[in-house]
C-alpha cells in the first residue's frame, strides 16, 4: 500500500516552444532600429537620438558634450548653416609610401564622408562675415597631415587678404604618423602664417573641442587672440599615461580638461555649446565696433 504511495508519478512532458520551427516563424519579430537610442558615456543616461540632436548633442542629464563631425558643427554655428567651402579638392597623398596608408585614407573617406580632417570656408556668424575651419575627429582621429596644415594656412591667408576674422574649431589626436616629418612641418607653417596674420591686426578665435591633443594643440590651436573650449573637452599635448610615467606622479582626475586648463590660465573661457554662437557673435561685434581685444572673463 505505502509502496505505491511513495512512487514517483509519471507526467506527460509538454514540449516547450523554441526560437526555431513553425511557431517562431509565426511570431512577429521586434527589432529596435539601429541608432534610435544613445547612451551617455559619462553618466550612462539613455536617450532618444532625435532628442539628443535637438539638444545639440549635449546630454540632458549631466551636460556631457558628445563629439560632432565638421558639418554638424557648421550647421549649428554658421548663419543658416551655410558655408562657402574652399579647397574642397585637396586630398592626402602617400609621399613616404607608408605601408597601408592609401588604403586607410580610402577607408576614412568612405566612413566619414570627408576628404580629410578639416573643412574650411567662408560664412557668417551673427551677421558678421568670417573665415572658418572645422576639424573632424571621425577622419583619421583628426590627425594633422599635409592637407590639414595646408588648408589651415590657406584659410589664414584668405582671412588676411579679405581682412576677416578667423575662427578655427579644433579636434585632433595629434600629428599623422604616416606622413612623419611632413606632418610635423605643418606646426611651423601654420604658426608662421598666424603670426603674420596677427601682426597685421587680424582677429583669431580658437575653439578647442574634445579632444584636442598633440601637434594641433602645440601649434595653431593655442595661438588664438581668444582661446575658448567646450565643457569637458580634453586639451593637452601628451597623454596622461605618458606624463605620469615620465614624472612618476599621479595626476589630478580632471587633468587636461577644459576646466582644468581654464583654472591654470591656458584658456580664456569655457563656453557651453548652446551659448557658443551667441558668444562668438559677441566677440565679433566688440571687435567690429572697437577694433581691439576686450576682456571677456
Amino acid at each position: 500500500m505505502f509502496k505505491d504511495f511513495f512512487q514517483k508519478k509519471k507526467y506527460a512532458v509538454v514540449p516547450t516552444q523554441t526560437n526555431s520551427g513553425a511557431n517562431a516563424a509565426e511570431r512577429p519579430k521586434r527589432e529596435i532600429p539601429e541608432g534610435l537610442m544613445n547612451r551617455c558615456p559619462k553618466c550612462g543616461n539613455i536617450q532618444f537620438s532625435k532628442e539628443l540632436e535637438k539638444n545639440l548633442k549635449v546630454c540632458s542629464t549631466c551636460g556631457h558634450h558628445f563629439r560632432l563631425n565638421a558639418w554638424e558643427r557648421i550647421a549649428m554655428t554658421l548663419d543658416d548653416g551655410r558655408l562657402a567651402e574652399i579647397d574642397a579638392d585637396l586630398v592626402s597623398e602617400d609621399p613616404l609610401e607608408f605601408p597601408g596608408y592609401k588604403k586607410k585614407l580610402q577607408q576614412q573617406t568612405e566612413s566619414s564622408g570627408l576628404r580629410d580632417a578639416i573643412v574650411t570656408g567662408e560664412g557668417e556668424i551673427g551677421g558678421f562675415p568670417v573665415v572658418v575651419g572645422v576639424m573632424s575627429f571621425d577622419f583619421f582621429s583628426g590627425s594633422m597631415g599635409s592637407v590639414v596644415g595646408e588648408k589651415v594656412t590657406r584659410a589664414i591667408e584668405l582671412a588676411m587678404e579679405k581682412r576677416l576674422p578667423l575662427i578655427l574649431f579644433s579636434t585632433s589626436g595629434g600629428a599623422r604618423m604616416q606622413e612623419s616629418i611632413l606632418s610635423l612641418m605643418q606646426m611651423a607653417k601654420t604658426s608662421a602664417a598666424l603670426a603674420k596674420f596677427q601682426d597685421r591686426g587680424g582677429l583669431f578665435i580658437s575653439v578647442f573641442t574634445d579632444p584636442t591633443m598633440g601637434g594641433v594643440s602645440a601649434s595653431f590651436a593655442s595661438l588664438g587672440d581668444y582661446n575658448l573650449a567646450e565643457p569637458g573637452a580634453l586639451v593637452g599635448f601628451a597623454g596622461r599615461i605618458v606624463i605620469e610615467q615620465t614624472i612618476r606622479q599621479k595626476l589630478p582626475d580632471n587633468f587636461q580638461t577644459a576646466e582644468f586648463n581654464l583654472k591654470h590660465g591656458q584658456l580664456d573661457k569655457v563656453v557651453h555649446r548652446k551659448d557658443m554662437k551667441a558668444f562668438l557673435t559677441k566677440l565679433l561685434d566688440m571687435h567690429a565696433a572697437k577694433g581691439e581685444r576686450a576682456d571677456v572673463r
